[in-house]
């Protein structure tokens, strides 16, 4: 069996995402189980308006018990920029959505790659984008 005979019977989707828009929180704990989380590297599929492809490896928090990564916001589109500042400067600020990873042998022969078609085809989807809200500090009533 191929690589991609065994991504098509995975589903092709691999972990859970979540995007943190919070400057103060690092999220060292997980916020679904409150496990520790810990630092790992990913290769990130970003697709930015229009029809442009990046793969971005980057550290990123990950819960082991929920299979969750969590990027922080301000650090991707740091990078996304100073990558896009030499090769395509127009499309800085323009929309884009994180679809997923790559793996790692994918990533080491991302120069070999056709074209974006081809690394869509390879990167795995995320199986779900989770969003969380921090609860403000302070003193709130006992439940009830």
């Amino acid at each position: 069996m191929n690589l991609k005979e065994d991504k098509l019977k995975r589903g092709n989707r691999r972990h859970y995402f979540f995007l943190n828009p919070y400057k103060d929180a690092a999220f060292t704990k997980c916020p679904k189980c409150l496990s520790k989380t810990l630092l790992r590297k990913f290769p990130l599929v970003i697709h930015i308006k229009p029809r442009q492809v990046l793969i971005l490896n980057k550290k990123c928090r990950y819960c082991a018990r929920c299979d969750l990564i969590i990027a922080r916001k301000p650090e991707v589109e740091s990078l996304m920029a100073a990558i896009c500042e030499d090769k395509n400067p127009e499309i800085i600020g323009n929309n884009y959505l994180i679809m997923g990873t790559l793996g790692k042998r994918d990533w080491r022969a991302r120069d070999s790659f056709a074209d974006d078609v081809e690394i869509i085809e390879r990167m795995y989807i995320f199986k779900g984008m989770w969003d969380f809200e921090l609860a403000r500090r302070g003193w709130y009533p006992a439940k009830k």
